[in-house]
């Protein structure tokens, strides 16, 4: 498959080879882009900061494929563990991050400032990074672990923070193009343009299309196509800019496995019916909603009417437009403002087998597609001033968000198999439909005092946020759901730090925080997505909240740079949806009944070791190892029964972790190797069941060829995932107290090795 682009690429290759190829030095590129943002430093082990800071940039995207989304280029940093079950970790149903024991609804997301919501997979207040920005626009992200920035946006953040940062408009005109080929039918082309500087303004546009086909069968077609434009300002010591970004976004899902699936020899590459109709539509005549002891029929090891569906998939579309500036006032002050709105449409499909179509008439069949509908029409500004008087650095700043929400799910009745890439308009069956108003308002300040000839850096600071979620709940529907509001609120949640300079290259560093979590609202579920009847005796919930203490020790040279740090974090209030009564007692109280409950705390504990060593110019070695040990520490009660769960470790949690990665680059060629090692992971709260740790490699090489045929620059590359076709259970997606017969569909495949290779020109 590759015979024909790769003949193309060598023609290039030996074309440019003739002409004078002009050094490149990557790292340096990545840390000019990085230092245009709010960066304070671009040392990737967060030199100078009084908390645990981890940095990528541009050069660490190398060994993955062009396309991949910041979140997977995050796997290699310690305590980090991101899953999902295609190439480039952009497959929102089957992607997951985990940090420290915090799950990606319980971190915090920004993009050059604007929030990005929860991350959750149905949506309510925000988008994925891979929907937000252009991978190949993407300059660099911090991640802070544990103990994020207070002026971050985010009302999420437990367990840490990942800021986003897109690269600003190159200074010259020109531009960059480029074409992705690889297995499964991947094309990939990408486009920019950038004005160069205009009197001190400077932009550039950029697109791209991508199209690919399922690794597994029956490889549907999925495609994105993206937007980004970007422009800067310069006037005098003033900055003023502007973003925009759309997104169109159609991805088949694949299927969920069970531990039971994988033993009867289905194996990893199972996936959905399609396009096999007659199978699908055997086996949903085996569905309680639809059987027919005549027409039921299973088969090829499916047992189960969950084993598979015939198809399921999700449409995404998003709009994205900000507005910024960074004004000077007078010599000791800034003021920074930042104005956003995003709009979302979103359709999540599933051929539910069990749910009939047509009923009592001659086309009636035994599945009817579900859809779940959502729409995020949100507006915000976010403004920070900060000012230096003396030895303190201040800094004051708000968030207000205004979202308004729907979501809603609808049957839609079928006469036959169709491909469902488009959206599905007047259903003939609506289950629900509530309308969200979703009001955040975020007040920080903050002092950094430095002391000692500034040896001596102290950080003090408090935030208020406060999110209040109102549901309406429309009529007309088939199931009952609430109509109410919750607030998560907290006048005060101190955090400080502090840094101790032991000598020019080695430091010391401890910091503390509380934050708190706003409800889970809109197509995640939640505490409102409920019967009124839970919903009321749901009340008095409090919301998540989290302490953190950390502290570390940093150490730089000449060739080499490293970091520990060691963390304690309790996190209370943990909420779950269960019934506490006995199936006797049920009806009987009028506490009995399903909602969300106060279940206790987790406590997690660990280390994470980061160790870079660039022993000779272009050779870099990095190293991260990190242990967690996260754990339940209060047994709850569910159906009359206490579920004995203290002391056992948190879901999809890896005790330890591992990552390698070597690269070298000179002389316009360029190689990556990258290994991972995540440790065994459970799905079950009880510690029943459990998925093996795994080793992966990821591998990237390719070679710049400099100035030749009227072009700046030609440059080749060639990279591979899962480099030793691994085949392993990637992201967690559903769990259970306990799971004795391995039944539970909780497991999302991993991909096979696919290779990629990719034609890039900058002219």
């Amino acid at each position: 498959m590759l015979t024909r682009p790769l003949t193309i690429a060598v023609a290039i290759a030996l074309c440019a080879a003739n002409a004078h190829a002009a050094d490149v030095d990557a790292t340096t590129e990545a840390n000019v882009a990085l230092s245009a943002q709010t960066l304070d430093t671009v040392s990737v082990i967060g030199q100078g900061e009084t908390r645990q800071v981890q940095r990528i940039t541009a050069v660490d995207k190398e060994v993955l494929p062009p396309g991949t989304s910041g979140q997977k280029i995050l796997d290699r940093l310690p305590g980090v563990s991101v899953q999902s079950n295609d190439a480039f970790g952009a497959n929102e149903e089957s992607q997951s991050i985990t940090l420290r024991g915090f799950d990606k609804s319980r971190l915090g997301y920004t993009l050059d400032g604007i929030p990005l919501g929860d991350n959750s997979y149905g949506n309510y207040n925000g988008l994925s990074i891979a929907r937000a920005l252009i991978a190949e626009n993407l300059a660099g992200a911090e991640l802070s672990q544990g103990i994020g920035s207070l002026g971050v946006a985010s009302t999420s953040n437990l367990g840490g923070t990942i800021q986003y940062f897109s690269q600003d408009p190159s200074t010259e005109f020109g531009g960059r193009a480029s074409v992705t080929v690889g297995d499964d039918n991947q094309r990939r082309g990408y486009l920019r343009v950038d004005t160069g500087d205009l009197n001190g303004f400077s932009a550039y546009v950029s697109g791209v299309h991508q199209e690919a086909d399922m690794w597994a069968e029956p490889n549907q077609n999925q495609t994105t196509r993206q937007f980004n434009a970007k422009a800067v300002w310069a006037v005098g010591d003033n900055r003023f800019g502007a973003f925009a970004a759309t997104s169109r976004v159609s991805q088949a899902n694949y299927a969920y496995l069970s531990k039971s699936m994988l033993a009867r020899g289905l194996g990893y590459d199972w996936n959905i019916y399609a396009p096999d109709w007659d199978r699908a539509v055997a086996a949903a005549y085996c569905a309680p909603g639809t059987y027919n002891a005549q027409k039921c029929a299973f088969s090829g090891g499916v047992n189960s009417i969950d084993d598979a569906y015939y198809q399921s998939r999700a449409l995404r579309d998003d709009n994205l437009y900000s507005l910024d500036a960074d004004l000077a006032l007078g010599e000791t002050s800034r003021l920074k403002l930042l104005a956003y709105h995003h709009e979302n449409r979103g359709q999540g499909h599933w051929w539910a087998p069990g749910q009939p179509s047509n009923p009592g008439t001659a086309q009636a069949l035994p599945i009817s597609i579900r859809s779940t509908n959502y729409t995020i029409n949100r507006q915000g500004i976010t403004a920070a001033l900060s000012w230096q008087w003396g030895i303190h650095a201040l800094e004051a700043g708000l968030w207000y968000e205004r979202n308004d929400h729907n979501v809603e799910r609808n049957f839609y009745y079928i006469t036959g198999p169709f491909l469902d890439d488009g959206y599905l308009n007047y259903p003939d069956r609506r289950l629900f439909d509530q309308d969200f108003d979703i009001r955040t308002r975020q007040f920080y300040v903050q002092d950094r005092m430095r002391f000692l000839d500034d040896r001596l850096t102290v950080d003090v600071g408090i935030k208020s946020p406060n999110t209040r979620m109102t549901a309406n709940a429309k009529p007309g529907t088939e199931a009952s759901y609430a109509s109410g509001t919750l607030t998560a609120k907290e006048s005060v949640l101190p955090q400080a730090g502090i840094g101790f300079k032991l000598s020019q290259n080695q430091e010391l560093f401890a910091s503390y925080s509380e934050n708190i979590a706003a409800f889970v609202g809109g197509g995640s579920g939640g505490p409102l997505q409920v019967s009124p009847e839970s919903f009321a005796a749901s009340a008095g919930l409090e919301p998540e909240k989290s302490k953190t203490l950390e502290a570390g020790f940093r150490t730089f040279g000449e060739r080499y740079q490293a970091s520990i740090a060691a963390y304690h974090v309790m996190f209370d209030n943990r909420l779950l949806s269960l019934n506490p009564c006995t199936s006797i007692e049920v009806g009987t109280r009028p506490e009995c009944i399903t909602r969300f409950i106060n279940v206790g705390s987790v406590k997690s504990q660990g280390a994470e070791l980061t160790f870079i060593l660039k022993p000779v110019d272009g050779l870099q070695w990095y190293n991260a190892l990190s242990w967690n040990k996260s754990t339940y520490e209060d047994n709850y009660t569910s159906g009359g029964a206490i579920v004995p769960v203290a002391g056992k470790i948190t879901v999809d949690t890896p005790e330890r972790m591992a990552s390698s990665e070597i690269s070298w680059n000179r002389d316009g060629f360029f190689a990556s190797l990258r290994a991972k090692y995540t440790g065994k992971r459970y799905y079950t709260y009880t510690n029943d069941q459990s998925v093996p740790g795994v080793t992966t490699f990821d591998a990237g090489m390719g070679y710049s060829f400099g100035p030749g045929m009227g072009l700046r620059d030609i440059k080749v590359s060639l990279n591979a995932t899962n480099l030793t076709n691994k085949r392993y259970a990637g992201q967690l997606s559903s769990f259970a107290p306990t799971d004795p017969t391995g039944t539970r569909y909780a497991i999302h495949a991993s991909a096979p090795r696919q290779l990629f290779m990719t034609v890039a020109a900058e002219f």
